[in-house]
């Protein structure tokens, strides 16, 4: 008869990375309850309907003469739609992508001059203005869905520290 010998190793330490903080295990479910709220699926959707559209608007317009603006706009949009669909999935880091996206809602408003200058027809201007400008206040939106996480946090630290 043989003996087996059972060994079980049991840990006594607690694990070491950031990623186990209590704090940043509250922010993270901040962030899950803001992502899941109809007002961030609706910018996160609408965002992303506005990149495709950027992406797809010179052959739907009827501006693809334009190859500097086509190529543009298609790259950008893919960009901005890239960069805004990141709400669901990671919401704790929709901010710095949220900025960038507000850089390519600006870039997009300004592009029918950088690009193609005096060649720039009545309807590439109102297409990239419109959607420039609906590109950027979603972005914008989302900036403010993420500083909203951050408001009551600090005003609770505040108030906990002029009580005292």
């Amino acid at each position: 008869m043989t003996r087996t010998k059972e060994v079980v190793l049991v840990s006594t330490q607690l694990p070491m990375g950031m990623e186990h903080h209590p704090d940043i295990l509250e922010m993270r479910e901040q962030y899950e309850r803001v992502a899941a709220t109809p007002r961030a699926q609706g910018v996160e959707a609408l965002a992303m309907l506005a990149g495709l559209f950027l992406a797809v608007a010179p052959w739907v317009v009827g501006f693809t003469g334009l190859s500097a603006l086509t190529i543009n706009n298609l790259v950008l949009g893919l960009a901005y739609t890239v960069l805004m669909a990141g709400f669901g999935s990671a919401y704790e880091r929709t901010h710095a992508r949220a900025w960038a996206a507000t850089a390519i809602g600006i870039w997009t408003i300004i592009a029918p001059w950088a690009t193609v200058g005096n060649e720039a027809i009545r309807r590439t201007i109102l297409t990239n203005v419109i959607t420039g400008g609906l590109m950027t206040c979603l972005a914008l939106a989302a900036i403010g869905a993420t500083l909203a996480l951050t408001r009551p946090t600090l005003s609770r630290g505040k108030r906990a520290a002029s009580s005292k």
